[in-house]
This record gives C-alpha cells, structure tokens and sequence, in this order.
C-alpha cells in the first residue's frame, strides 16, 4: 500500500515553499509519488494499492493509475493513524509506505515482505528523523496507531513500544531518509535518486538524426517531458 496526497500547490511539501516555491513544492512531491510507485513496481510484490488524500478523483491520481496499474482508494477522513489503521484492516497480510522516501529500493519492500512471510508480526524501515519509512503488519491493532505524535521525531520510539506491549515480535530493516526539509532537497540532488525528466532532442540534435535525403526539416517548439503484499 501507498499513502500519498495529491499534489495540490499549497498543500504539499509546505516546508518545502520557502526554497522552492508552492508549485515547486508541488511538482517535486509529484516526482516523488512517481518514484514510489516505480519502486513499489519493480518490487514484484503482486498488486500495489495507491490510497488517495483528499480523494481517487483528479487527473493526477488517474495518470497514476493508467502508468503503474495500481488500484487507487480512498484514505478517507481522520488523522494519520486511523487513515493507516482502516487501510491495514482491508488486508491480512500488508506493508505500508509513504511517498517522502526515494533512497526506498524494491530490494527493501521484498524484505519486508519476506520478514512477515517468515512469521515477524510486524516490520519496520526507521527513518533517521525518528520516524518510520515503512511499516508492515500481519496482524492489526489499533493500538499501533492511536495516540501516536504523527510528524514528530517519536513515533518509531512509540511504536516499538506499542509492539512491545503487544508482545509482538517485529524485524527492522535498514535506516532511511525522507525529502522534508530544505537539507534533504540539497541530499536529494547530490544522490540523484530522482530520474530527471527527459528533453526534447535539440534543433542541432535532429539535423544531425535527419535521414540524409534532402528534405526540409520541420522546426518544433520546446516541449517538456518529471504495497501491498498479498
């Protein structure tokens, strides 16, 4: 499963705005989606479900869908932790990912998938904010998402303690980083996670690809071309 809002100015990334702009902010958390979902692919876990903030409507959702063939649904209303605890209770056996983290590889998702496959409750991907890149469950308890300081550098803290109280036993994977400050933009260029987007091919480079038969070339404007575990 992958959590992830519509990449509305405004409303996404807004730490972000400050260095980028709010379209700016906008456009780099739709790569980011993009990202995930590419990740989510190639891991060949067999269906992803792409859960929708505000809603599965919009044309944004439905290139998503149409590119990565996933199932989009609704997150719903409520914080973040009753979001995810309804998305788990539709599955018996799932992992849950955001879109913030592109240093996320398919090699990871397998993992987590193999972890719960071999008896693990529940398996985590810390984030180095404190947080969580990932998390997957075989079993559910809302105890694992309610009262939790979503965003805040506690919440891994929370929930191993929450899996431990359970009596739980649960795997952690590799450390990784999300894209959610300004810092993480500069890491995020020096990393070159993000596949740029592709060019048009310039004047010279299509007078140079042109079959050499005489005929008049044709000028064109610039154009631009940027899991759930069953």
């Amino acid at each position: 499963m992958v959590f992830a809002r519509a990449p509305e100015p405004g409303r996404v990334k807004t730490r972000l705005v400050p260095l980028l702009g709010e379209a700016g902010a906008a456009r780099l958390h739709a790569r980011l989606v993009e990202k995930t979902l590419r990740t989510a692919r190639a891991s060949g876990l067999q269906s992803v479900d792409l859960y929708c903030s505000p809603g599965v409507g919009g044309d944004f959702f439905r290139k998503m869908q149409k590119q990565f063939k996933v199932r989009l649904r609704s997150q719903g209303r409520g914080n973040l932790g009753e979001r995810m605890y309804r998305a788990f209770r539709r599955h018996s056996c799932a992992a849950l990912i955001g879109t913030d983290c592109p240093a996320m590889r398919p090699a990871d998702l397998r993992a987590a998938a193999r972890a719960l496959r071999e008896g693990a409750d529940a398996v985590l991907a810390p984030a180095e904010d404190g947080g969580y890149a990932l998390i997957g469950l075989r079993r559910v308890s809302r105890r694992l998402f309610d009262g939790i300081a979503w965003g805040g550098p506690q919440v891994l803290a929370q929930t191993r303690r929450r899996l431990k109280a359970l009596g739980w036993r649960w795997r952690e994977l590799r450390i990784l980083w999300d894209v959610d400050r300004p810092e993480d933009v500069a890491r995020l260029r020096r990393s070159r996670l993000l596949v740029p987007r592709s060019r048009p091919t310039s004047a010279a480079g299509r007078r140079r690809a042109r079959p050499s038969s005489g005929s008049p070339s044709r000028s064109g404007g610039p154009g631009r071309t940027s899991a759930r575990r069953s």
